[in-house]
C-alpha cells in the first residue's frame, strides 16, 4: 500500500484541496483529515526528558515473562 503525506489549508468553504498526488486518474483512495500539529524539533545538546523521571520501582528486578513487557 502506498500512502501520500500532504499538508494544505481549509478554505473559506471548509474544502481542502490537495496537489501533487501520486495516483492516477480515477483511482480511488482513502482521505483522511487531520488538524496539523507543530513537530519536535530537538536542538543539539538539549535533553528534553532530563528529570522526567519521577522514581524507578525495582528497577533491577528481572522480567519474569515476556508478557511483563506488554502490562508496562
Amino acid at each position: 500500500m502506498k500512502a501520500h503525506r500532504s499538508e494544505a489549508k481549509v478554505s473559506g468553504d471548509g474544502s481542502v484541496t490537495v496537489h501533487g498526488v501520486p495516483f492516477k486518474h480515477g483511482e480511488e483512495v482513502e482521505v483522511i483529515v487531520l488538524p496539523s500539529r507543530p513537530i519536535l524539533t530537538i536542538k543539539k545538546g538539549e535533553m528534553p526528558l532530563k528529570g522526567s523521571v519521577l522514581r524507578y520501582d525495582r528497577p533491577t528486578d528481572p522480567v519474569v515473562e515476556a508478557d511483563d513487557w506488554d502490562s508496562a
